[in-house]
C-alpha cells in the first residue's frame, strides 16, 4: 500500500479533506461538513475555469442579466439606498 501525501507535488485530496475536518469545530454536523467540502469543490472548479480562460466580465454578466429580465417580463430595476 503507497502511503505517499503527494500527488504530483501536491497534497492528496484525502490528506486535504481530513485537514478541512480538523479545522472545523467540535460540534460540527455532517451537513457543515458537506456543505464545506461542496464550496471547497466551487471554488477550485472557479480557479479551473478562470485559468482557462472559461468566464465572462461584469460589464458582460451584467447585459446578460439585464436582456434576460427584460425577455423574462421583469425589467424593474431594484433601487439601493446610498447612505
Amino acid at each position: 500500500m503507497k502511503s505517499s501525501t503527494k500527488h504530483n507535488g501536491k497534497r492528496s485530496i484525502r490528506h486535504e479533506v481530513i485537514a478541512m475536518v480538523k479545522s472545523l469545530p467540535d460540534n460540527c454536523s455532517i451537513e457543515d461538513i458537506q456543505y464545506h467540502l461542496y464550496v471547497r469543490e466551487k471554488v477550485l472548479n472557479g480557479i479551473k475555469a478562470i485559468k482557462r480562460g472559461d468566464f465572462i466580465s461584469q460589464e458582460e454578466m451584467e447585459r446578460e442579466s439585464a436582456r434576460w429580465l427584460k425577455s423574462s417580463g421583469q425589467d424593474r430595476r431594484v433601487k439601493t439606498s446610498t447612505r
